[in-house]
């Protein structure tokens, strides 16, 4: 895929400004994502506390291949179609719906719970499964970005964020996201989008990457402890954790580890 042509940079530009989001195809090769789907066992098997809804950021501190993983040249140049050439990691989330009972996301705006100074972030969502509307898959309202941030309120249910927006969401208005393993989804901050439970013998993992230029202040001092890198350009406002290392018996093993010892 090569994101760098102005016509393709363009077109995706003018999708993401009208509708709030845009797709991009087969970003990473099956051997890659076949990796990070061991990375996500792993995880589960390492953090037995942890529902597989609840993969978050606080577990990329420390975790070369996840680092490795969002680093990766594929997905940050999209990141830089729509942020410019100084990027830098806000967070990132795997969200894992296992059969039959992964759990529902009510309808939201990311940016009504980031601390971001401004906010100018994208999220990218990679599948590392298929992903469709009878596994619970992405649900966005298109050119729903355009509107202001709404205020939450909590669901009092066991849905992953346990709130939703405050305003009547008609869901004729949405699309569900169909993506294949490989496959990048992009939305902006403003957006409505949510999921259903999944109700299907199918898992549906994604992986939520959520990247800044670098003059985004983050003024979260914990999320700055726990997932701010750094990756290209300019460094900007905000200090960024190092790169870890990685140890053979305390991490992943992953198939380029001798690169990030």
């Amino acid at each position: 895929m090569n994101t760098t042509t102005t016509p393709e940079r363009a077109a995706m530009l003018a999708t993401y400004d009208r509708d709030g989001y845009a797709i991009f195809r087969n970003v990473l090769d099956r051997d890659l994502i076949e990796e990070v789907s061991g990375h996500i066992a792993w995880l589960l098997e390492h953090n037995p506390e942890r529902t597989p809804e609840m993969l978050a950021q606080d577990l990329v501190t420390d975790d070369p291949f996840w680092v490795r993983l969002v680093s990766d040249d594929r997905l940050v140049d999209i990141a830089e179609l729509f942020l410019g050439p100084d990027i830098g990691l806000f967070a990132s989330h795997y969200l894992v719906k296992p059969p039959f009972t992964g759990k529902e996301v009510r309808w939201h705006q990311d940016a009504a719970f980031w601390p971001l100074e401004p906010m100018e972030v994208v999220t990218l969502w990679l599948a590392i499964d298929e992903s469709t509307p009878e596994n619970g898959c992405v649900r966005l309202v298109p050119g729903s970005h355009k509107n202001e941030i709404k205020d939450m309120h909590a669901t009092g249910t066991e849905d992953v964020l346990g709130a939703e927006i405050s305003v009547e969401v008609d869901e004729n208005d949405a699309v569900d996201i169909v993506l294949q393993p490989g496959d990048v989804e992009v939305h902006h901050p403003m957006i409505y989008h949510a999921s259903n439970a999944n109700t299907s013998p199918k898992r549906r993992a994604g992986l939520t990457i959520r990247y800044i230029p670098t003059s985004t202040r983050i003024t979260s001092p914990e999320l700055l402890q726990q997932s701010a890198f750094w990756f290209r350009g300019d460094r900007g406002v905000n200090a960024w954790l190092p790169v870890p290392a990685y140890e053979a018996g305390r991490h992943f093993p992953f198939r380029d580890w001798k690169a990030w010892v």
